[in-house]
């Protein structure tokens, strides 16, 4: 009977054990590694001046791949600083106020994080000083992203005897009365910036005649200035006497585009007799004391009709110094400026070539100055009806300026056609009569038509003995004469 029973246990116990299926061992799961951000040393920087922040020290205990986050937590209360590339181990910013500057990188897996934080601390910026002379070939890079501070400072005089070549973005300070001379001893300069990374000449204190200004004497035709601005010179006379931003004397050369002169206490440029712009694009001239160009009457033919020179200039016309037009090509072009920029004529002007003046052109001629075309020479001054060719004086009026003389000139390129001529007769310009136009010696070809001619202090027209037959004969009747003193043509008999 205890038998029974214990086989019975013994056979319970065995099926219970039989009917539970045994559960699987379950998956082991991996842990995430350990991140640990690291934000860098913290730095010290200048304002202006590009900083990087590095990251790439931070890690993951099983080298696995995360993101980085960075953000700024602290910067001084004027700064509009933002950070550049803020999701990769380097990122970079151009601090633009002096103080501290906090930043915070944040790394992540996607299941941990982990955050650093590192200073910089920005303090005024420091421009590097340039000596007294360059010898040897110098590139001056960027060394300031922000173009509000200088890259370099001039404090007394700069004289370059080797080439200089400034890159896009740098600004040159120049203390009270230093100078910027680019000398024939070897010396050009080579300044080139960007629409985006003006080239930046300027005045330690930003006012006018801070400076003296760039002078350049030397003839290198690889001189050029691209996207420069020139601000706060004409502190000095550098040449002739004449203060300027921009002086070109002897016979320099320069390439001078898409540039600004500005600010200058003289003249915006000053290109003496001898120099030459051997290319002239797109310049600007204004808020200079005196004109914003004052130029030889062999560079006036680069001057382009794009370029700006009436912009509140102390006179806001293209002046035309002491000098002869004796270019040896066949013929000179004077153009009209889409601003409406008259040239003013400071002394008597000789044309001794060819001179061919575009539709618009205004001259404006100083008290007793004449033109004088001789036998080396020839005038043609063809206009249209809505855009004449202007002759008259500084003033308006009778007698401002002495008047045009045809003098031996034989060229049938002596032609005026659609001009207003008026104010002459100052004082006797031939034959002891004053007029708006003379016609001297047998030679000389001559034909105006469709013109008006106006308010001499003498005649309209005067033609010599010599010079009777060389007056187109329908003169009288193809132009309209007013209010000119003495009369309207004298052919002297």
């Amino acid at each position: 009977m205890v038998l029974n029973r214990f086989l019975v246990a013994v056979i319970a116990v065995t099926l219970l054990v039989s009917g539970c299926k045994k559960d699987p061992d379950p998956t082991p799961t991996s842990t995430p590694g350990t991140l640990t951000a690291n934000a860098g040393l913290n730095q010290t920087a200048q304002v202006g001046i590009t900083v990087t922040l590095d990251g790439s020290a931070s890690k993951d205990s099983d080298n696995k791949p995360f993101t980085y986050q960075w953000s700024i937590i602290q910067k001084p209360a004027a700064s509009t600083v933002t950070l550049g590339n803020s999701a990769t181990a380097r990122p970079s910013f151009v601090p633009d106020q002096a103080g501290e500057y906090a930043f915070e990188v944040t790394i992540s897996n996607g299941q941990n994080k982990s955050s650093d934080k590192v200073t910089v601390i920005v303090t005024p910026t420091q421009a590097a000083p340039l000596s007294e002379q360059i010898r040897a070939n110098t590139v001056l890079e960027d060394r300031i992203q922000d173009p509000a501070f200088p890259d370099y400072v001039v404090d007394k005089k700069l004289d370059v005897k080797a080439q200089l070549t400034l890159k896009p973005g740098v600004v040159i300070a120049f203390a009270r009365d230093a100078q910027f001379n680019v000398t024939n001893d070897g010396g050009s300069l080579i300044a080139q910036g960007e629409a985006a990374k003006k080239i930046r000449l300027v005045g330690k204190e930003a006012v006018k005649g801070s400076w003296q200004g760039l002078w350049i004497t030397s003839e290198s035709s690889a001189n050029v200035l691209e996207n420069v601005e020139i601000l706060h010179g004409g502190g000095r006379d550098v040449y002739m006497a004449v203060k300027a931003g921009l002086t070109l004397s002897g016979k320099a050369q320069l390439s001078l585009k898409n540039s600004l002169v500005s600010q200058s206490d003289g003249y915006g440029l000053h290109a003496g007799d001898g120099s030459t712009l051997r290319e002239f694009v797109a310049n600007t001239f204004s808020n200079n004391t005196e004109s914003g160009a004052y130029v030889s009457a062999d560079n006036v033919k680069t001057l382009d009709s794009l370029s700006v020179f009436s912009s509140n200039n102390g006179r806001n016309v293209i002046e035309v110094l002491k000098s002869n037009l004796s270019t040896k090509t066949t013929e000179t072009v004077w153009k009209g400026f889409a601003d409406k920029t008259p040239y003013r004529i400071l002394t008597n002007l000789g044309v001794q070539t060819g001179l061919r003046l575009n539709p618009g052109v205004v001259l404006q001629l100083s008290r007793d100055v004449s033109i004088l075309v001789d036998s080396k020479g020839y005038l043609t001054a063809v206009g249209t009806a809505t855009r004449p060719i202007t002759f008259g004086g500084v003033e308006a009026g009778a007698g401002q300026w002495r008047g045009l003389h045809f003098s031996y000139s034989a060229s049938l390129n002596n032609k005026l056609d659609y001009v207003n001529i008026s104010g002459g007769g100052s004082s006797q310009l031939v034959s002891g009569q004053k007029t708006n136009i003379a016609i001297s010696g047998s030679t000389t070809r001559f034909s105006i038509k469709n013109s008006v001619i106006s308010q001499s202090a003498g005649y309209g027209i005067f033609t010599t003995y010599e010079a009777r037959n060389q007056l187109n004969a329908d003169a009288a009747t193809a132009n309209k004469f007013e209010n000119n003193a003495q009369g309207s043509i004298l052919i002297e008999k």
